[in-house]
C-alpha cells in the first residue's frame, strides 16, 4: 500500500471532523439562539460534500488494508459522530503504518 492512501484518508478525517464540529456549533446557534440560519445551511452542505469524499478515501484505505466489514463500517460512520474521527484516525494510523510499502527506490542493477 502507498503512503498517499493513508495521507488522503488522514487529511479528510481531520477536515471532516473539524467541519462536523463547526456544523454542531452552527446548529446550537441556529436552534438555541435563533441566529445563523443561512450559515448553518452552507456549513451543512460543505460538510456533506466533504463527508462523501471522506467515505471514498476511507473505503479505498479499507479495501487496500483488507478490513473486515465491521471495522470498515465503524471508520465510515466515524465521520458522523462529533470528535470520533479524531480518535478513529489515530487508531487507523497505528494499524495501517506497518502495511505501508517502503517508498525508497531500489538501486539500479548494473
Amino acid at each position: 500500500m502507498k503512503r498517499s492512501v493513508l495521507t488522503r484518508y488522514r487529511a479528510m478525517a481531520y477536515i471532516t471532523a473539524v467541519m462536523l464540529l463547526v456544523l454542531c456549533t452552527c446548529m446550537v446557534f441556529k436552534y438555541g439562539f435563533g441566529m445563523g440560519k443561512d450559515l448553518t445551511l452552507v456549513v451543512s452542505q460543505v460538510h456533506g460534500v466533504l463527508y462523501i469524499i471522506y467515505l471514498v478515501f476511507a473505503f479505498d484505505l479499507g479495501s487496500k488494508a483488507k478490513w473486515k466489514f465491521g471495522k470498515l463500517l465503524w471508520v465510515l460512520i466515524a465521520g458522523t459522530i462529533p470528535t470520533a474521527a479524531f480518535f478513529v484516525e489515530r487508531q487507523v494510523v497505528r494499524e495501517v503504518e506497518p502495511l505501508i510499502a517502503d517508498d525508497a527506490p531500489e538501486p539500479a542493477k548494473v
